[in-house]
Order: C-alpha cells, then structure tokens, then sequence
C-alpha cells in the first residue's frame, strides 16, 4: 500500500466518523429539546446585551454517551 492510499482511507474514515457525529448531534439535540431549552444544571447568566451559557450538565451528558460508545468500539475491535 503506497502512502497516498493511507492517506487516503484516514481521509475516508475521517469524514465518516464526522458523518456520524454531526447526525448524533442532530438527534441528540431534537431529543433534548431542539428549541434552545437548557437541561437543568446548565449555567445561563444574562445581562443587558450580554449572555453567557455554560451547558455543564449537558456536557457531562454528551461526554458520557461518548465514553460508552468508544469503551463498546475498543471491546468490539479486540
């Protein structure tokens, strides 16, 4: 296999894993309520023609699905 083709197949393998995130990302974000609600714990400070959003509860959320998902890849590839 010459160079060009592994850089090729990573490119592949890239754009589907991006594929892949960006439609989870879509239904994740029509399952926790597409219209801009924040989950209970997320941090919204406003002011006068200032917001900050700090979604924390949401992260840990997204950060464990993430987890279970690359722990089922890695035991799957074994």
């Amino acid at each position: 296999m010459s160079g060009l083709d592994a850089v090729g197949k990573v490119l592949i393998a890239f754009g589907g894993l991006t594929v892949v995130i960006g439609f989870s990302m879509l239904g994740l974000g029509k399952l926790l309520g597409g219209d801009g609600r924040m989950l209970p714990g997320d941090v919204v400070i406003q002011r006068p023609g200032f917001t900050f959003v700090f979604p924390i509860v949401t992260s840990i959320i997204v950060s464990a699905i993430l987890t279970f998902a690359l722990w089922v890849i890695s035991t799957w590839r074994r």
